[in-house]
């Protein structure tokens, strides 16, 4: 394959986790910038879309959500950010990616904002896992980490009857030892032991 060296386009999304006061809440922001490396700089960003949204750790329900476009193609762009304020009241533990195709896909929405809540999903339940994890490394109580793996059924580490699982029944704890995790072997005690 032969390309040139200067991209026509580049996106990166970004998300960032924060932790609120009191360990109840955590606040993520996810950014979408699309650009063109070979446009004069003032035309290079295309899309520059902001998603910042709260969430409570205990039932992993959005609480607050905010839209914002900073960059974008027409005037008329920034009309529909406001309809991002329907992810309040959303478990993005479960019933997420339905819930939000049917409220924010097409022309019921923005493609870009529309990406920015797809990626949310799955880091808001690493953000909440991160969470756990600090507080059991603190030494602070933390959640069963059954009850926290909000990964069942994503791939096959976490199907219900996979590794990951069996790796907590035998005694790993989520945010402790070397990466990758050990084999199962690793946590498992031999039989008489």
């Amino acid at each position: 394959m032969t390309r040139t060296e200067l991209p026509l386009h580049r996106r990166t999304i970004t998300l960032t986790a924060y932790a609120e006061e009191g360990g109840e809440n955590i606040s993520v922001e996810a950014e979408l910038c699309d650009e063109r490396p070979w446009a004069r700089p003032s035309d290079a960003v295309v899309h520059r879309m902001v998603l910042a949204v709260r969430v409570r750790l205990a039932d992993m329900v959005v609480v607050a959500a905010d839209a914002d476009m900073r960059s974008f193609p027409h005037a008329e762009c920034p009309l529909i950010a406001p309809a991002f304020s329907g992810l309040v009241g959303l478990s993005v533990a479960s019933g997420y990616n339905r819930a939000i195709q049917e409220r924010f896909r097409g022309v019921s929405g923005c493609s870009h904002l529309h990406e920015l809540t797809r990626a949310l999903g799955p880091a808001v339940v690493q953000a909440a896992m991160s969470a756990n994890a600090r507080r059991r490394d603190a030494g602070e109580p933390a959640d069963d980490p059954r009850l926290t793996a909000g990964v069942l059924n994503s791939c096959h580490i976490w199907a219900p009857d996979g590794i990951g699982l069996r790796k907590l029944d035998a005694g790993w704890r989520p945010g402790t030892g070397p990466r990758p995790v050990p084999d199962l072997s690793t946590f498992e005690r031999p039989a008489g032991a």
